[in-house]
Protein backbone atom coordinates (compact mmCIF):
# COMPACT_ATOMS: atom_id res chain seq x y z
CA UNK A 1 0.00 0.00 0.00
CA UNK A 2 1.34 3.43 -0.95
CA UNK A 3 2.57 5.88 2.52
CA UNK A 4 0.83 8.52 2.55
CA UNK A 5 2.52 11.67 4.08
CA UNK A 6 2.54 15.41 3.83
CA UNK A 7 5.17 15.82 1.65
CA UNK A 8 4.06 12.96 -0.96
CA UNK A 9 2.90 15.82 -3.33
CA UNK A 10 6.66 17.10 -4.00
CA UNK A 11 9.45 14.50 -5.31
CA UNK A 12 12.16 12.82 -2.15
CA UNK A 13 15.61 14.49 -1.60
CA UNK A 14 18.11 12.75 -4.22
CA UNK A 15 20.69 10.81 -1.83
CA UNK A 16 20.66 8.91 0.95
CA UNK A 17 33.29 14.98 44.79
CA UNK A 18 30.70 17.33 45.86
CA UNK A 19 27.15 16.22 46.14
CA UNK A 20 24.11 17.61 44.30
CA UNK A 21 20.78 16.35 42.76
CA UNK A 22 19.32 14.39 39.98
CA UNK A 23 17.69 16.05 37.34
CA UNK A 24 14.19 15.45 37.19
CA UNK A 25 13.01 12.30 35.76
CA UNK A 26 16.83 11.62 35.68
CA UNK A 27 18.14 8.59 37.73
CA UNK A 28 21.72 7.53 38.64
CA UNK A 29 22.98 6.39 36.03
CA UNK A 30 23.78 3.88 32.96
CA UNK A 31 22.86 1.18 35.41
CA UNK A 32 19.35 2.75 36.16
CA UNK A 33 18.77 4.04 32.84
CA UNK A 34 15.82 1.40 32.11
CA UNK A 35 14.07 2.37 35.05
CA UNK A 36 13.38 6.14 33.23
CA UNK A 37 11.71 3.67 30.83
CA UNK A 38 8.85 2.86 33.57
CA UNK A 39 8.70 6.12 34.76
CA UNK A 40 8.09 7.42 31.68
CA UNK A 41 5.74 4.83 30.88
CA UNK A 42 4.05 5.40 33.99
CA UNK A 43 2.90 9.00 33.17
CA UNK A 44 0.43 8.15 30.05
CA UNK A 45 -2.11 5.33 28.78
CA UNK A 46 -1.17 1.80 30.42
CA UNK A 47 0.60 0.42 27.39
CA UNK A 48 2.32 -2.97 27.05
CA UNK A 49 5.99 -3.04 27.69
CA UNK A 50 8.49 -3.20 25.27
CA UNK A 51 10.70 -6.12 25.12
CA UNK A 52 14.27 -5.42 26.54
CA UNK A 53 17.68 -6.07 25.41
CA UNK A 54 20.87 -5.53 27.16
CA UNK A 55 22.85 -3.15 24.95
CA UNK A 56 27.09 -3.22 25.51
CA UNK A 57 29.15 -1.29 23.51
CA UNK A 58 33.20 -0.56 24.06
CA UNK A 59 33.25 3.08 24.65
CA UNK A 60 36.84 4.49 25.17
CA UNK A 61 37.57 1.90 26.74
CA UNK A 62 34.39 2.15 29.16
CA UNK A 63 31.97 -1.09 28.92
CA UNK A 64 28.72 -0.12 29.41
CA UNK A 65 25.75 -2.70 29.89
CA UNK A 66 22.39 -1.12 29.33
CA UNK A 67 19.03 -2.38 29.24
CA UNK A 68 17.31 -0.76 26.27
CA UNK A 69 14.19 -1.23 24.89
CA UNK A 70 13.76 -3.04 21.69
CA UNK A 71 12.79 0.00 19.86
CA UNK A 72 10.43 -0.38 16.26
CA UNK A 73 10.11 3.31 14.16
CA UNK A 74 13.84 4.62 15.75
CA UNK A 75 17.13 3.34 16.13
CA UNK A 76 19.11 3.75 19.72
CA UNK A 77 22.85 3.71 19.11
CA UNK A 78 25.60 5.46 20.77
CA UNK A 79 29.35 5.90 19.87
CA UNK A 80 31.47 7.51 21.81
CA UNK A 81 29.26 9.42 24.23
CA UNK A 82 27.03 10.36 21.04
CA UNK A 83 23.44 9.01 21.00
CA UNK A 84 22.12 8.90 17.65
CA UNK A 85 18.78 8.65 17.25
CA UNK A 86 17.52 7.52 13.70
CA UNK A 87 14.12 7.75 12.64
CA UNK A 88 13.44 4.17 10.71
CA UNK A 89 10.31 4.12 8.65
CA UNK A 90 11.99 4.86 5.46
CA UNK A 91 8.98 3.35 3.18
CA UNK A 92 7.18 6.30 4.20
CA UNK A 93 9.91 8.64 4.71
CA UNK A 94 10.10 8.47 7.95
CA UNK A 95 6.55 9.71 8.60
CA UNK A 96 5.52 10.76 12.12
CA UNK A 97 3.06 7.96 14.38
CA UNK A 98 1.88 8.30 17.90
CA UNK A 99 4.32 5.13 18.14
CA UNK A 100 7.35 6.75 17.40
CA UNK A 101 6.52 9.60 19.25
CA UNK A 102 6.06 7.07 21.64
CA UNK A 103 9.45 5.86 21.50
CA UNK A 104 11.58 8.81 21.14
CA UNK A 105 10.14 10.00 24.64
CA UNK A 106 11.07 6.64 26.28
CA UNK A 107 15.04 7.32 24.24
CA UNK A 108 15.39 10.65 26.16
CA UNK A 109 14.45 9.57 29.28
CA UNK A 110 16.73 6.97 29.04
CA UNK A 111 19.47 9.13 27.17
CA UNK A 112 18.94 11.53 30.19
CA UNK A 113 19.53 9.12 32.53
CA UNK A 114 22.77 8.35 30.85
CA UNK A 115 25.94 10.09 31.90
CA UNK A 116 27.80 8.26 29.06
CA UNK A 117 25.29 10.35 26.67
CA UNK A 118 26.89 13.36 26.67
CA UNK A 119 25.24 14.65 23.10
CA UNK A 120 21.95 13.59 20.75
CA UNK A 121 22.17 13.50 17.20
CA UNK A 122 18.95 13.05 15.68
CA UNK A 123 18.31 12.12 12.00
CA UNK A 124 16.51 9.57 9.30
CA UNK A 125 17.10 6.47 7.74
CA UNK A 126 16.69 6.68 3.64
CA UNK A 127 16.22 9.65 1.57
CA UNK A 128 13.89 11.71 4.21
CA UNK A 129 14.48 13.30 7.67
CA UNK A 130 10.32 12.95 8.63
CA UNK A 131 7.97 13.77 5.68
CA UNK A 132 5.20 14.93 8.34
CA UNK A 133 2.00 13.39 9.81
CA UNK A 134 1.31 9.14 8.21
CA UNK A 135 -2.12 9.81 6.56
CA UNK A 136 -2.94 6.69 6.15
CA UNK A 137 -6.57 7.15 8.25
CA UNK A 138 -7.28 9.30 4.81
CA UNK A 139 -9.23 12.62 5.46
CA UNK A 140 -9.99 11.88 9.05
CA UNK A 141 -6.22 12.27 9.95
CA UNK A 142 -6.29 15.36 11.94
CA UNK A 143 -10.25 14.73 13.37
CA UNK A 144 -9.68 14.20 16.73
CA UNK A 145 -13.36 12.77 17.71
CA UNK A 146 -12.55 9.63 15.26
CA UNK A 147 -9.09 8.71 16.59
CA UNK A 148 -8.84 5.38 18.26
CA UNK A 149 -6.88 6.79 21.62
CA UNK A 150 -7.43 3.39 23.66
CA UNK A 151 -3.46 3.02 23.73
CA UNK A 152 -2.79 7.15 23.46
CA UNK A 153 -0.38 8.10 26.39
CA UNK A 154 -1.99 11.49 25.68
CA UNK A 155 -4.91 11.23 24.14
CA UNK A 156 -6.88 15.09 24.93
CA UNK A 157 -3.13 16.51 24.05
CA UNK A 158 -1.38 17.08 20.67
CA UNK A 159 1.21 14.82 19.89
CA UNK A 160 3.95 16.28 18.66
CA UNK A 161 3.40 18.83 21.91
CA UNK A 162 4.46 15.84 23.99
CA UNK A 163 7.22 15.68 22.06
CA UNK A 164 8.60 19.07 21.64
CA UNK A 165 8.03 20.19 25.42
CA UNK A 166 10.13 17.22 26.48
CA UNK A 167 13.19 18.08 24.16
CA UNK A 168 12.59 21.70 25.87
CA UNK A 169 13.18 19.98 29.21
CA UNK A 170 16.50 17.75 27.46
CA UNK A 171 19.88 17.76 29.78
CA UNK A 172 21.63 16.58 26.79
CA UNK A 173 23.13 18.99 23.89
CA UNK A 174 20.10 17.95 20.52
CA UNK A 175 21.48 18.16 17.60
CA UNK A 176 19.05 18.08 14.28
CA UNK A 177 21.21 16.52 11.12
CA UNK A 178 18.46 16.46 8.53
CA UNK A 179 19.01 14.51 5.44
CA UNK A 180 16.06 15.31 3.38
CA UNK A 181 12.70 16.15 3.53
CA UNK A 182 11.29 17.86 6.54
CA UNK A 183 8.09 19.01 6.64
CA UNK A 184 5.18 19.23 9.10
CA UNK A 185 6.09 17.84 12.40
CA UNK A 186 9.50 16.54 10.48
CA UNK A 187 10.18 20.04 11.17
CA UNK A 188 8.47 21.13 13.93
CA UNK A 189 9.99 18.39 16.30
CA UNK A 190 13.77 20.05 15.36
CA UNK A 191 12.92 23.59 16.97
CA UNK A 192 13.68 22.71 20.69
CA UNK A 193 16.84 20.96 19.60
CA UNK A 194 19.68 22.84 20.23
CA UNK A 195 21.16 22.95 16.07
CA UNK A 196 19.66 21.70 13.34
CA UNK A 197 22.63 21.13 9.95
CA UNK A 198 20.90 19.77 6.47
CA UNK A 199 21.76 18.30 3.95
CA UNK A 200 21.75 20.48 0.56
CA UNK A 201 18.86 17.88 -0.59
CA UNK A 202 16.68 18.49 2.59
CA UNK A 203 13.39 20.43 1.54
CA UNK A 204 11.18 22.22 4.54
CA UNK A 205 7.52 22.82 4.93
CA UNK A 206 4.94 24.17 7.61
CA UNK A 207 2.02 22.46 5.70
CA UNK A 208 -0.49 23.30 8.21
CA UNK A 209 -2.04 26.09 6.64
CA UNK A 210 -2.32 23.98 3.26
CA UNK A 211 -4.13 21.15 5.08
CA UNK A 212 -6.65 22.91 6.57
CA UNK A 213 -5.08 22.75 10.57
CA UNK A 214 -2.81 24.86 12.49
CA UNK A 215 0.55 24.75 13.30
CA UNK A 216 1.36 22.04 16.06
CA UNK A 217 4.04 20.67 18.02
CA UNK A 218 3.93 24.05 20.05
CA UNK A 219 5.94 25.70 16.81
CA UNK A 220 3.90 28.79 17.22
CA UNK A 221 6.09 29.65 20.08
CA UNK A 222 9.63 28.20 19.26
CA UNK A 223 9.32 29.03 15.44
CA UNK A 224 9.27 33.44 15.65
CA UNK A 225 11.48 33.37 18.98
CA UNK A 226 14.45 30.83 16.34
CA UNK A 227 13.49 33.00 12.89
CA UNK A 228 11.65 36.25 13.35
CA UNK A 229 8.02 36.37 13.69
CA UNK A 230 7.95 37.89 9.93
CA UNK A 231 9.79 35.34 8.52
CA UNK A 232 7.96 32.85 10.92
CA UNK A 233 4.12 34.04 9.46
CA UNK A 234 5.50 33.74 5.87
CA UNK A 235 6.10 30.05 5.89
CA UNK A 236 3.31 29.15 7.71
CA UNK A 237 0.67 31.62 6.11
CA UNK A 238 1.32 29.96 2.81
CA UNK A 239 2.36 26.37 4.29
CA UNK A 240 4.60 26.02 1.12
CA UNK A 241 7.67 24.32 0.57
CA UNK A 242 10.91 25.66 0.50
CA UNK A 243 14.58 25.04 0.06
CA UNK A 244 17.58 24.44 2.12
CA UNK A 245 19.32 27.77 0.86
CA UNK A 246 16.11 29.31 2.18
CA UNK A 247 15.92 27.80 5.21
CA UNK A 248 19.60 28.49 5.64
CA UNK A 249 18.79 32.30 4.68
CA UNK A 250 15.97 32.44 7.10
CA UNK A 251 18.03 31.01 10.21
CA UNK A 252 15.87 27.95 10.60
CA UNK A 253 19.28 25.89 10.08
CA UNK A 254 23.16 26.25 11.32
CA UNK A 255 24.85 25.16 8.06
CA UNK A 256 24.43 23.35 4.58
CA UNK A 257 26.66 20.50 4.05
CA UNK A 258 26.27 18.05 0.91
CA UNK A 259 24.70 14.52 1.61
CA UNK A 260 27.66 12.79 2.18
CA UNK A 261 29.17 15.21 4.40
CA UNK A 262 25.92 16.12 6.52
CA UNK A 263 26.96 13.56 9.58
CA UNK A 264 30.34 14.03 9.79
CA UNK A 265 30.13 17.40 10.01
CA UNK A 266 27.38 16.50 13.26
CA UNK A 267 29.39 14.30 14.16
CA UNK A 268 32.02 16.41 14.97
CA UNK A 269 30.31 18.97 16.52
CA UNK A 270 28.78 16.74 18.81
CA UNK A 271 32.16 15.75 19.95
CA UNK A 272 33.61 19.09 20.54
CA UNK A 273 31.02 19.16 23.02
CA UNK A 274 31.98 15.74 24.38
CA UNK A 275 35.47 16.10 24.45
CA UNK A 276 35.76 19.78 25.55
CA UNK A 277 32.92 20.37 28.07
CA UNK A 278 31.75 19.45 31.43
CA UNK A 279 27.99 17.97 31.50
CA UNK A 280 26.72 20.13 34.34
CA UNK A 281 27.82 22.84 33.19
CA UNK A 282 26.14 21.96 29.44
CA UNK A 283 22.96 20.56 31.56
CA UNK A 284 22.59 23.74 33.53
CA UNK A 285 23.47 26.31 30.65
CA UNK A 286 21.36 24.36 28.29
CA UNK A 287 18.55 25.36 30.55
CA UNK A 288 19.05 28.35 31.22
CA UNK A 289 19.42 29.67 27.44
CA UNK A 290 15.89 28.00 26.14
CA UNK A 291 14.11 29.15 29.43
CA UNK A 292 15.02 32.86 29.95
CA UNK A 293 13.10 33.05 26.70
CA UNK A 294 10.18 32.64 29.10
CA UNK A 295 11.55 35.53 31.60
CA UNK A 296 10.04 39.06 31.67
CA UNK A 297 13.46 40.90 33.02
CA UNK A 298 17.29 39.97 32.57
CA UNK A 299 17.34 40.26 36.60
CA UNK A 300 15.93 36.23 36.48
CA UNK A 301 19.40 35.64 34.69
CA UNK A 302 21.47 37.41 37.39
CA UNK A 303 19.38 35.56 39.88
CA UNK A 304 20.18 31.94 37.92
CA UNK A 305 23.95 33.18 36.83
CA UNK A 306 24.63 33.92 40.91
CA UNK A 307 23.85 30.42 41.97
CA UNK A 308 24.64 28.57 38.97
CA UNK A 309 28.34 30.12 38.99
CA UNK A 310 28.30 29.56 42.81
CA UNK A 311 26.99 25.74 42.66
CA UNK A 312 29.28 24.87 39.86
CA UNK A 313 31.97 26.64 41.36
CA UNK A 314 32.05 24.06 44.42
CA UNK A 315 32.25 21.55 42.36
CA UNK A 316 35.32 19.31 41.62
CA UNK A 317 35.05 20.28 37.58
CA UNK A 318 35.30 23.63 38.13
CA UNK A 319 39.00 23.56 40.16
CA UNK A 320 39.41 20.61 36.72
CA UNK A 321 38.86 23.16 34.11
CA UNK A 322 41.54 25.45 35.74
CA UNK A 323 44.07 23.45 36.32
CA UNK A 324 43.48 21.41 32.93
CA UNK A 325 43.84 25.53 31.35
CA UNK A 326 46.49 26.64 33.05
CA UNK A 327 48.89 23.03 31.98
CA UNK A 328 47.83 23.16 28.72
CA UNK A 329 45.98 19.34 28.88
CA UNK A 330 42.64 18.40 28.17
CA UNK A 331 40.22 18.14 31.00
CA UNK A 332 39.06 15.62 32.95
CA UNK A 333 35.68 16.17 33.87
CA UNK A 334 33.77 13.71 36.43
CA UNK A 335 30.63 15.02 37.62
CA UNK A 336 27.08 14.30 36.70
CA UNK A 337 24.12 14.89 35.65
CA UNK A 338 22.69 12.53 37.21
CA UNK A 339 24.29 13.24 40.85
CA UNK A 340 25.87 16.96 40.95
CA UNK A 341 22.63 19.13 39.80
CA UNK A 342 22.22 22.37 42.28
CA UNK A 343 19.53 21.90 44.79
CA UNK A 344 17.72 24.91 42.75
CA UNK A 345 17.33 23.11 39.79
CA UNK A 346 14.70 23.21 37.90
CA UNK A 347 14.33 26.86 38.83
CA UNK A 348 10.92 27.20 36.47
CA UNK A 349 7.48 26.26 36.87
CA UNK A 350 5.95 24.14 33.91
CA UNK A 351 2.19 24.90 33.23
CA UNK A 352 -0.66 22.73 33.46
CA UNK A 353 -2.10 21.27 30.47
CA UNK A 354 -5.67 22.12 30.26
CA UNK A 355 -8.04 24.06 27.76
CA UNK A 356 -7.66 27.38 26.44
CA UNK A 357 -9.38 30.42 28.08
CA UNK A 358 -12.92 30.29 26.47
Amino acid sequence: MRQETESANYPPSKSPATTGRAAPGVSGGSKDAAAAFDHHASRGAPRAAPSIHVYSQADNDLTRNTRIPEFTTIRYEVSDHVLTLTLSRPKSLNAFTSLMRDELLDALDLADADDDVRAIVFTGEGHGFCAGADLNRGADTFNHAKRDKSADRFPDRDGGGTLTLRLFDCTKPLIAAINGPAVGIGITMTLPMDLRLASTDARFGFVFARRAIVPEAASSWFLPRLVGPQQALEWVLSGRVFDAEEALEGGLIRSLHAPDALLPATSALAQDFVQNTAPVSVALSRQMIWKMLTEAHPMAAHKIDTAGVRHCGALTDAREGVESFKAKRPAQFSNRVTTDMPDFYPWWDTPEFGPPRS
